[in-house]
């Protein structure tokens, strides 16, 4: 007789308790002094209070910020009514920022702009991490709420460390050592004319990323694929490559890894792109959504 797990198990979800380990083994976390720090869940995901965006942030503040963006993997701030100088300036303790060549840029070239209405829909609600088709992918994003709809356009956030640590021992070891290719050309180039897009896909070829990348700071393996760069997996046949990459971008489905937010104008989200993936839900349509976005260059995924 077919019991429920084993109906469960041959369609590929899981059941059970899941090992959520927020810190890589052995590290410990220790209080902050310059700032509240209230947990969103046990995993991912924080609420920082008592730090004004307005003002200049020293090199005690930033050291205190920077550890717990990488103990909590994304940082929610309230009430930072912040121009698009101050967004960037803010982003900018993190490292130098990308121009985002495709984008529909704010008031300040490193700053995009996401301007959603009824004749503009949202198109970002897909597991995603930004820009894995550069060769170094970016290290971080910060996001601001400009304006946002009475209701729905909340945002998510999936820890890829916890999903890679829950992901069955063989297919651990299957998927060690493996890359996949990442590409803009199934999303960004698909509204592009043929001569913009021969010079865009010279300037920013196909890259090959480890499908798990160890994180260069806590030295965790986060799984490193998402269903709207990753095209498919290097050496594998098309319908294996298909079969894996859907099973592991699935991990980021399952609420045990999540954060979700709730908007509010003047709300601001930092999160380490090496270690996430988010998804900006579309049940807003067709009301007004504006959201800015700076993205901090990082580092070519080992």
């Amino acid at each position: 007789m077919t019991t429920i797990r084993n109906r469960v198990a041959e369609r590929g979800t899981s059941m059970g308790a899941r090992v959520l380990r927020r810190l890589p083994i052995g590290a410990q976390s220790a209080p902050y002094e310059l700032f509240d720090l209230r947990p969103c869940g046990p995993l991912i995901g924080a609420e920082v209070h008592g730090v004004d965006l307005r003002e200049p942030v020293g090199p005690e503040l930033f050291a205190e910020l920077d550890r717990a963006l990488l103990e909590w993997k994304v940082l929610f701030f309230r009430d930072q009514p912040i121009d698009s100088g101050r967004h960037r300036a803010f982003a900018r303790l993190w490292g130098e920022l990308e121009v985002h060549p495709f984008l529909a840029q704010g008031d300040v070239p490193e700053v995009v702009r996401f301007a959603k209405d009824a004749a503009m829909v949202g198109v970002e609600n897909v597991w995603h991490t930004d820009v894995t088709w550069r060769q170094e992918p970016a290290l971080g994003s910060v996001l601001r709420a400009v304006e946002v709809p009475e209701f729905g356009g909340d945002t998510l956030w999936a820890d890829m460390a916890a999903a890679y640590d829950n992901l069955p021992a063989d297919v651990q070891e299957r998927i060690e050592g493996l890359t996949a290719v990442h590409d803009f050309a199934f999303s960004f180039g698909r509204a592009m004319d043929p001569d913009r897009f021969a010079a865009m896909r010279a300037q920013y070829p196909p890259a090959e990323h480890p499908v798990v990348r160890t994180h260069p700071v806590t030295g965790r393996k986060t799984l490193f694929v998402n269903e709207v760069f990753t095209d498919h997996i290097v050496g594998l046949a098309d319908d294996e490559s298909e079969e894996l990459l859907a099973l592991l971008c699935k991990q980021a489905t399952y609420p045990e890894y999540q954060v979700r937010f709730r908007w509010q104008p003047d709300s601001v989200a930092i999160w380490d792109n090496r270690a996430t993936v988010h998804y900006a839900t579309n049940d807003y349509h067709p009301n007004v959504r504006v959201m800015e976005r700076a993205a901090i260059l990082g580092e070519r995924p080992y």
